[in-house]
């Protein structure tokens, strides 16, 4: 490109040289057409070295006027774009110098004032516009940067929201089967004890066992559907209002479940109404498997600004209280702390047996009048 430029100012510069306005007996000195060569050629490297290339091509054209026979040249192209380049690609204050020294050897070397004042205002406008083009590429360079940098931030949140979304729908996952898992090997333990003494009890064991199966089939398929592109309509996800349904389940494993309610309901955000069911699930199932109990207590109590969820057994209780890490009860702090409250377990102090306490928040009140 530089080299086009180049030629284009080259025949322009000759112009003068090629066709004058008046007939000639004899051509032009040649002197003129080599220092207009000498003058233009080095537009050619005026990317790589632009102080270098505008002092070349001005020390070229101030030797034009040593030859009497010469063509008037107007306008000295090859240093006017020379100026522009060291204005878009020179640092700050060598270009100022070199514009500084190109004015003053202007006005020094010039033959009159007009011409003078003509070349000033030439070389200053010339460098007007390399600055002008230079902020725009900066400022066009900062913003394809930010464009660059918002596209990567959006790629990483929105990774991090598959993650999260992932964890979720894993610690769904756990909670519906090892819900449903020990509901049924409870009843599939019990079932061949009593098969011959009580084939009702027996025949109501395996009825517990295909509920519990059909249960978290549509449960787990429910999950599936949102790693699906088109999981077309979903079913609601589970809330407060279902968990005197997952207590009547549980006491289906033998275990005597009551659910009870204290003050006056509050609104829940929906992440907080899945939050509560899979927390109480998680402590029934763990009943079912570790406790050994025969009663459990699922208690709502509805405070001021939030819901307080009390899950009591009478088994053999634990010496521990919530772990650190993995499934299980860590799923139970992990699950409430996501929707900004908070969980903890241990031993009953009022007696034998566990406790599992969780603290939920309210969603805010609607002002009335």
């Amino acid at each position: 490109m530089d080299a086009t430029l180049a030629v284009a100012v080259l025949v322009v510069q000759l112009w003068p040289l090629l066709s004058p306005d008046e007939p000639r007996d004899e051509p032009w000195s040649w002197w003129g057409y080599a220092v207009v060569v000498a003058a233009t050629v080095p537009l050619m490297w005026r990317r790589r070295a632009p102080i270098a290339t505008l002092l070349a091509s001005l020390m070229a054209t101030a030797l034009y006027d040593l030859s009497d026979d010469v063509a008037a040249q107007p306008i000295w192209y090859g240093g006017l774009i020379a100026t522009y380049t060291v204005a878009v690609h020179s640092p700050r204050w060598p270009r100022v110098a070199v514009l500084i020294a190109t004015i003053a050897g202007g006005l020094l070397l010039a033959g009159s004032s007009e011409t003078a004042l003509r070349g000033v205002v030439l070389f200053v406008a010339a460098y007007a516009i390399g600055r002008a083009s230079a902020a725009s590429r900066a400022y066009a360079a900062v913003l394809e940067e930010r464009a660059v940098r918002l596209e990567h931030e959006r790629a990483v949140e929105a990774e991090r929201a598959a993650e999260r979304e992932r964890a979720r729908i894993a610690r769904d996952m756990h909670d519906i089967l090892a819900h449903a898992v020990s509901l049924m090997v409870v009843q599939a333990e019990a079932g061949p004890v009593v098969v011959r003494s009580d084939p009702a009890r027996a025949e109501a064991a395996f009825d517990a066992i295909a509920a519990a199966g059909r249960d978290a089939m549509v449960q787990l398929r429910r999950t599936l559907n949102v790693l699906k592109e088109e999981a077309g309509p979903r079913t609601p996800q589970p809330t407060v209002a279902a968990l005197t349904e997952l207590a009547e389940q549980v006491s289906g494993a033998g275990i005597e479940v009551v659910c009870s309610a204290s003050g006056e309901p509050g609104p829940l955000l929906p992440d907080v109404e899945v939050a509560a069911y899979r927390i109480t699930q998680e402590a029934l199932t763990n009943v079912v498997k570790h406790a050994g109990a025969t009663r459990a207590d699922v208690r709502l109590r509805w405070e001021d600004d939030v819901l307080v969820i009390d899950v009591t057994d009478d088994g053999r209780g634990s010496a521990s209280s919530l772990p650190s890490g993995g499934n299980g009860l860590a799923g139970v702090r992990k699950r409430a702390e996501s929707c900004g409250g908070s969980a903890v377990a241990g031993p009953r102090t009022d007696g034998p047996g566990f406790r599992v306490t969780a603290r939920l928040p309210l969603a805010a009140r609607p002002v009335t009048a």
